[in-house]
C-alpha cells in the first residue's frame, strides 16, 4: 500500500508540474497570440504530454520487460490521445455548451483526464 501511495504522490507531481506546462501554454496562446482555445487546449495538453511521458516513465512507473520502448510511447500516446478526446469533448461542452469559462473548465478536465492517466497507464504500461 505505501508503494501505491509513493506512487500517487510522484504521480502528482509530474501532473502537476505538467498541468503548468499545459495551462501555461493554453493561457500564453490564448491570450497572447489569440488562438482559438480549443487548438490552444490541443496544443498545449500535447506538450505536456512529451513531458509527462519522460517523467511518468523515469520516476513513477516501472516499465514492463516483455515491452519495448517504441510499444511503450505508442500505448502511451493513445492514451494520452483519448485523454485529449476527453480534455476536448469537457471544454466544448462546458464552454460552448454551458457557457463556463475555458480557463475553469481546463481545471475541472484536467482532473478527470488525471484519473483516467493513472489508471490506465497502471493497467498497460506498469510491470506487473
Amino acid at each position: 500500500m505505501k508503494k501505491l501511495i509513493d506512487q500517487i504522490f510522484k504521480f502528482g507531481i509530474i501532473g502537476a508540474l505538467a498541468f503548468v506546462i499545459d495551462y501555461g501554454i493554453m493561457i500564453l496562446l490564448t491570450e497572447v497570440f489569440n488562438v482559438n482555445y480549443l487548438i490552444s487546449s490541443g496544443i498545449s495538453f500535447t506538450i505536456s504530454v512529451i513531458f509527462n511521458y519522460i517523467c511518468s516513465m523515469k520516476y513513477v512507473f516501472v516499465g514492463r520487460d516483455d515491452m519495448s520502448r517504441e510499444k511503450e510511447f505508442i500505448i502511451f500516446v493513445i492514451l494520452s490521445v483519448i485523454g485529449l478526446g476527453i480534455n476536448q469533448i469537457i471544454m466544448w461542452l462546458m464552454v460552448d455548451k454551458l457557457g463556463i469559462f475555458y480557463a475553469i473548465v481546463k481545471l475541472f478536465a484536467t482532473a478527470v483526464v488525471m484519473v483516467w492517466n493513472f489508471v490506465t497507464r497502471k493497467i498497460f504500461l506498469e510491470k506487473k
